[in-house]
């Protein structure tokens, strides 16, 4: 009974993360349905999935207004995400529960100690001008290339293209929407600014998170009651996270994110040691 008060709270303050950063919030469901609620990771992983469906939903509606998602750019990556995900679903049918706790719990590890004391920050702002105009956010700045234009940038486009399928396989695989690859790939790589970037994570998430669920279903890793608990806090969450974003300081935010993370990661990892 108590599931039903915690897990949309939950929810909402992943939403909230989850649309900020663009990551889906996989990365606290996951821990949170194995630690709290006694899931085994492969259900943990569909149920994580299905619910960031409804997630990645309610922000892009809310980017979308922002006019802050690369519609085509994000298509595009979901051509290799989309196979990526239901072949990283596949693999956790073959991998004990207990191996794919560990794994995910390293994964958060490195990954919380690249938010922490990685320096993110100078890509974005190489990327884009110093004048505001015609920017429906003034606290965002616009990208040096539109939607269109980086679409014709060849082998950046190509490189990003077959990087993220890497990011479709772990979206798979460990539950999270892909955003914790994808945001990097698209800010790094393909020269997108940040706030762009999570915005279109998030669309593309869309395409990613179907892929992975239509796997986990079939290997009845989906809890769907639990997963409509979390959407229903989530999909609020990230209408929050995606209004707030343009607000708050990517850098403060980013190292906050990774501490806590960091802390999941290690509680995970001593579970299943």
């Amino acid at each position: 009974m108590w599931s039903l008060l915690i897990l949309p709270v939950l929810g909402f303050l992943v939403g909230i993360v989850a649309s900020l950063t663009g990551v889906g919030g996989g990365i606290f469901i996951v821990p949170l349905l194995t630690v709290l609620f006694g899931f085994i990771p492969q259900h943990a992983v569909g149920t994580s999935l299905a619910s960031i469906i409804f997630t990645a939903l309610a922000a892009t509606c809310s980017y979308a207004k922002q006019r802050r998602v690369f519609y085509r750019t994000g298509l595009l990556l979901a051509i290799t995400t989309v196979p990526g995900a239901y072949l990283g679903a596949y693999l956790t049918s073959l991998i004990s529960p207990k191996l794919l706790g560990l794994i995910f719990g390293v994964f958060l590890f490195f990954m919380a100690l690249r938010m922490i004391f990685q320096e993110w920050g100078p890509f974005s702002e190489r990327t884009v001008p110093t004048s505001e105009s015609s920017n429906p956010n003034q606290n965002i700045p616009r990208p040096q290339k539109s939607d269109a234009e980086l679409m014709r940038s060849g082998w950046t486009v190509i490189l990003g293209v077959g990087l993220s399928f890497f990011a479709g396989l772990a979206s798979g695989f460990l539950g999270i929407g892909g955003g914790v690859l994808g945001v990097p790939i698209m800010t790094l790589i393909m020269g997108m600014p940040i706030h762009f970037a999570t915005a279109t994570s998030m669309f593309t998430m869309i395409f990613t998170s179907l892929s992975g669920v239509a796997k986990h279903s079939l290997a009845h890793h989906v809890h769907l009651s639990q997963a409509l608990l979390l959407a229903l806090g989530t999909v609020f969450g990230a209408q929050v996270g995606a209004n707030f974003s343009k607000k708050v300081s990517g850098e403060t935010l980013r190292r906050i994110f990774g501490a806590v993370l960091l802390l999941m990661s290690i509680q995970m990892i001593l579970k299943f040691l």
